[in-house]
């Protein structure tokens, strides 16, 4: 199942909404079908209006999307969300404001709220959308098949602006800057405020890569344009996969109660949709307990920013399994000389992991729990008027930050600590 996408519509930059993973799949299997199909054919029901539009059955559309979940309402919600794109386009002869997709629909001849029948999915694109998916001029063929396997939308929007130059003679895309590269994989408007280059690389660039290389027809490197020690300007480095994709099992789910559970620690449904969209269900349900236990921990201090604290625990969740599955191995005993240096690198350690829950915090949150260390006895006669970037001021808030996260440190987190320590060591010996 392949389809020609014109390379105007491959890395798209949006005036207006976002492009998720699974409206950037739902997406293509519509210019699949549109290529496919004449307008009006396969109506569901005849009429002048039914006529303008292309049919499918909705399920056909939610099993080429690798949408497996019953949730018509989180399907719809994504349909929708490539209603709100807006595009400008743009030659030397003409100016065009326009719409992604001018007008969907839901139809069961049967009834729209009954068991029975078969539901369809029309849909129409405006004139200049109509074009460029019936007759795109310069296209890159691209595979519905290989779409299934990612996981993350950033991804998607990689391969394909990637797999456009993978037989291209000079095997790179072209030269673009820090801001456009953002807005093309993440989906977001123009304008949008940049993260820093270095959160974008670790978060989306790193992982984008590693699942395009370990699932697809292509291998793309990243090359980094600097001016001085400042990254400025992004290219990829794209070569056909010589060895045969494997055949990955179809992304997770993405299912409406997950999102609840997380928009119930405060995130926004944009961006539980994303972290749904990237992480196995496993993985997103067992952090989601980890949290509601620290919540409930008893004797701990109130957890301010429960949203930030289960991205700490979702990034380091390798860890948190590790200590999970050691909980019965007992740690060589200690020499009574290294008692006291076990307990610092453990105390040096979760005073790291609470400034990394810091980052994570919105700026008024981090501003809020900065004010409170600078008020606390802790930081009586310490100047802080640098922040973590002085040492000292680091160090004493780290280990009173873990405090509030954590409470106490007891025997039972050290011992896991140190069986952790002991696991590490074997793995590198």
């Amino acid at each position: 199942m392949s389809f020609r996408k014109t390379n105007e519509a491959i890395g798209l930059r949006l005036r207006e909404g976002r492009l998720s993973l699974l409206s950037r799949k739902i997406l293509n299997v519509m210019f699949y079908h549109a290529q496919n199909l004449t307008l009006g054919q396969n109506a569901p029901i005849d009429s002048p209006v039914n006529r303008k539009y292309f049919w499918v059955p909705l399920p056909e559309v939610a099993h080429d999307a690798s949408y497996d979940s019953k949730d018509t309402a989180l399907l719809k919600e994504h349909i929708e969300e490539l209603q709100n794109i807006k595009l400008h386009m743009e030659d030397e002869h003409q100016w065009t404001s326009e719409r992604l997709v001018s007008s969907v629909k839901l139809v069961n001849p049967s009834g729209l709220n009954k068991r029975g029948g078969t539901v369809w999915f029309g849909y129409a694109f405006p004139p200049e959308v109509f074009e460029l998916v019936k007759n795109p001029g310069t296209y890159t063929k691209l595979s519905i098949y290989y779409q299934g396997m990612f996981r993350a939308g950033a991804s998607l929007a990689l391969y394909e602006i990637c797999r456009r130059y993978a037989t291209n003679p000079s095997h790179k895309t072209s030269i673009e800057s820090y801001e456009y590269w953002h807005g093309a994989l993440t989906g977001t408007p123009v304008g949008t405020e940049l993260s820093p280059y270095k959160y974008f690389k670790r978060d989306v660039l790193k992982p984008a890569l590693a699942e395009i290389n370990a699932t697809t027809d292509i291998e793309c490197a990243l090359i980094e344009h600097k001016r001085g020690r400042k990254v400025e300007m992004l290219q990829f480095e794209v070569r056909l996969n010589k060895q045969p994709s494997l055949d990955f099992p179809a992304p997770p789910v993405i299912n409406s109660a997950l999102i609840e559970a997380l928009g119930r620690l405060g995130f926004s449904a944009n961006d539980a949709k994303d972290i749904c969209a990237s992480n196995n269900v496993e993985k997103i349900e067992s952090t989601l307990a980890m949290v509601r236990e620290r919540m409930r921990a008893p004797g701990s201090a109130p957890l301010d920013a429960p949203a930030a604290y289960f991205r700490w625990a979702l990034k380091n969740a390798h860890n948190i399994a590790v200590r999970a599955l050691t909980q019965e191995i007992s740690p060589p005993p200690a020499a009574p000389s290294s008692e006291q240096s076990n307990l610092e690198r453990f105390l040096t350690a979760r005073a790291q992991d609470a400034i990394n829950v810091y980052k994570e915090l919105p700026s008024t949150e981090v501003h809020s729990v900065m004010e409170r260390f600078r008020s606390s006895p802790v930081a009586k006669n310490v100047r802080t008027s640098k922040g973590l970037e002085h040492p000292m001021v680091r160090s004493l808030f780290g280990r009173w930050y873990a405090l509030e996260l954590w409470g106490e440190p007891t025997a039972e987190a050290l011992d896991l600590f140190l069986q952790q320590m002991t696991i590490e060591a074997s793995g590198n010996a």
